[in-house]
């Protein structure tokens, strides 16, 4: 049950980060308000990222690959704890 609980919380937040990222490819729905929802729930967590990894000649930002790699590593210790 906890295990549910936690895969549907990270899953969320993926797809959050998700829909952040591909959103920032298009100008027109990069600047949508529910785009500055999705910014100020996952920048915070990307600029720890960015702190490691800065965007390589200013634009191509590697961070989230980082993210979502630490998102599912930290989702599998915690359902492992919470069997």
């Amino acid at each position: 049950m906890v295990g549910q609980i936690i895969h549907y919380v990270f899953l969320a937040y993926t797809i959050v980060l998700a829909v952040r990222i591909i959103g920032s490819w298009f100008p027109g729905f990069a600047t949508h308000p529910y785009m500055g929802v999705m910014a100020q729930l996952t920048d915070p967590y990307l600029n720890f990222f960015r702190r490691v990894i800065p965007p390589i000649g200013g634009t191509l930002d590697l961070s989230p690959i980082l993210g979502f790699l630490v998102l599912q590593f930290t989702e599998g210790l915690l359902r492992a704890v919470f069997k």
